[in-house]
C-alpha cells in the first residue's frame, strides 16, 4: 500500500509538497478503509485542477522515482543522473520520498540528486512498529543497520554516484528488506498513460491462458453495458515481408523472414463481430485496461494513471472506482488517477480526504493540497459546484478573466 509521497524541485513541483492515502478524521465511508496497526488507510485518491497547475507532473514525480530505482544500476561512469529541477531551484537538490506497505511491514524511502549525483539515500522499516535503519547514505558513504552489514557488501561494490544504492542491494544480495522495497516500485507500482501504455496484447494473452480472468472481463464489460458477449482469441505466427521505404536497408535484412506472434483479437456481439483494431476508442481503452486492473486488484498493487477519462465514458469510472471501493475480504488494492470530470466530485464516493487539488502559485510552482484542508466544507455540500465556482481554489479555468476578456473581445469583433 502506498501511505504517503513527498516530493521537492521537480519540475512545476519547487517547495515540498505531501500526498497522503493515510485516512484523516473524517468518519465517512469507514467501512472502506483498511486498517493496518493503528493507521487507517485509503483505497484511492483522485487529484483535479487546471490544466498546467501540476497534476501530470505530481504523478510524473511517483514515476520518476520508481523508475530511478529499478534502473539506476544500470548507469554507467560519468553518465549524470537526469532530473527535472524547477526553473527557479536549479542549484537546488531534487527530493523524493515515500513511505509504504510491503508484506505487512512498514517501510520509509527517499534520496536527493544534485548535479547528476545521488547526494542523501536511506532506507528504514518498522518492524513491531519502531523505526529500524536498513541503510543511510551520504555520497557515496553509506552506514547500514547492524544486522544488514554483511549482506550488504556486495550491494556496496556495485554502488556509483549516478546509482541508487538500493537499485544495488536488490541485484547483489538476498535481504528479504531490500527486496521487499525494491518489488514495491518494480511489480506493485503499476502506471498506466493512455498515450503511452498499450496493455491490448498483453490482456490477449492473459485471456487465453487464464479462463478465469476473461470470464471477469466478460463479466465487468457486460456490467458497463457494452453489449460484448464474448472475445476470441487466436495467437498467429506471422513472417515480416512489407516494410517501409524509409527503413533502413540493415534493418531491413535483419528484420526479413523473421517470424512473430500477432494477437488476433476480435469483439463478439449478439449479431455481428468486430475486430479489436476497428472498435471504439472506449472499448479500445477498456480492452487494454481491464484486465491489468483485475491483476492489480487480486495483487494488491497501487495503479497510478494520468487523466483516466481520456476515451473513457463517466460512468464507467465511475464503476472502476467502485471496483477499489468494493474490495474482497484480504485484498486492498489502491487507485491514484487525476482527471477533469467534475462528475466525480461526490461525497457518497469520495472522503474530502481522498479528494485533492493541484494549484499554481504566482512564481509558478505547484501547490499541492487536499479538500480536507480546506474549512467549512459541509458533508452535504455540493463539491462539483464549488470546485467549478473557485471555492477551493485550483480553479479548473486557467484565467477567468482571460475567458471574460476574450468573449468581450469576440462581441466587439461582431
Amino acid at each position: 500500500m502506498l501511505l504517503e509521497f513527498r516530493c521537492s524541485n521537480h519540475k512545476s513541483i519547487k517547495d515540498e509538497v505531501l500526498f497522503s492515502m493515510i485516512a484523516g478524521t473524517d468518519d465517512s465511508l469507514q467501512d472502506e478503509l483498511c486498517t493496518v496497526g493503528s493507521l487507517k488507510v485509503l483505497p484511492s485518491a483522485v487529484v483535479y485542477g487546471a490544466n498546467g497547475s501540476g497534476k501530470s507532473n505530481f504523478l510524473n514525480a511517483i514515476f520518476f522515482m520508481a523508475n530511478l530505482v529499478t534502473g539506476s544500476i544500470l548507469n554507467q561512469p560519468g553518465q549524470n543522473l537526469r532530473s527535472y529541477p524547477h526553473k527557479l531551484s536549479l542549484d537546488n537538490p531534487c527530493s523524493y520520498s515515500i513511505h509504504f506497505i510491503r508484506n505487512g511491514i512498514r517501510y520509509a524511502y527517499g534520496f536527493s540528486l544534485d548535479d547528476g549525483i545521488v547526494k542523501e539515500e536511506y532506507l528504514y522499516h518498522f518492524p513491531n512498529g519502531r523505526q529500524t535503519r536498513v541503510f543511510e547514505r551520504d555520497d557515496l558513504n553509506v552506514v547500514t543497520g547492524t544486522r544488514f552489514r554483511q549482506g550488504l557488501k556486495l550491494g556496496l561494490d556495485a554502488l556509483k554516484k549516478n546509482r541508487l544504492f538500493l537499485s544495488c542491494a536488490a541485484n547483489f544480495t538476498n535481504i528479504e528488506e531490500i527486496e521487499n522495497a525494491f518489488l514495491f516500485f518494480s511489480k506493485d507500482l503499476v502506471f498506466f498513460n493512455p498515450e503511452f501504455n498499450n496493455w491490448a496484447e498483453y490482456s490477449a494473452r492473459v485471456m487465453q491462458d487464464n479462463p478465469e480472468i476473461k470470464r471477469n472481463f466478460l463479466r465487468i464489460m457486460q456490467a458497463f453495458g457494452t453489449g460484448i458477449k464474448d472475445v476470441s482469441i487466436k495467437l498467429e505466427r506471422a513472417v515480416f515481408e512489407d516494410f517501409p521505404e524509409e527503413m533502413p536497408p540493415e534493418l531491413r535484412n535483419f528484420l526479413k523472414d523473421k517470424e512473430a506472434e500477432r494477437v488476433n483479437a476480435k469483439i463478439i456481439y449478439d449479431e455481428f463481430n468486430v475486430d479489436i483494431s476497428e472498435e471504439s476508442a472506449g472499448i479500445r481503452r477498456l480492452f487494454q485496461l481491464i484486465c491489468p486492473m483485475l491483476d492489480i486488484l487480486e495483487s494488491n498493487k497501487v495503479l497510478i494513471c494520468d487523466e483516466f477519462e481520456t476515451a473513457l465514458h463517466e460512468s464507467i469510472i465511475y464503476q472502476i472506482v467502485n471496483l477499489f471501493r468494493k474490495q474482497q475480504d484480504g485484498r486492498f488494492a489502491q487507485l491514484l488517477f487525476s482527471t477533469h470530470d467534475t462528475n466525480l466530485l461526490d461525497q457518497r464516493l469520495f472522503r474530502r480526504d481522498q479528494i485533492w487539488f493541484t494549484q499554481l502559485a504566482e512564481n509558478r510552482s505547484t501547490d499541492l493540497y487536499s479538500l480536507a484542508e480546506i474549512r467549512n466544507v459541509r458533508k452535504t455540500e455540493n463539491l462539483a459546484k464549488g470546485y467549478m465556482s473557485g471555492k477551493y481554489g485550483a480553479i479548473p479555468m486557467l484565467n477567468k478573466a482571460f475567458a471574460e476578456d476574450a468573449g468581450s473581445s469576440l462581441g466587439s469583433e461582431v
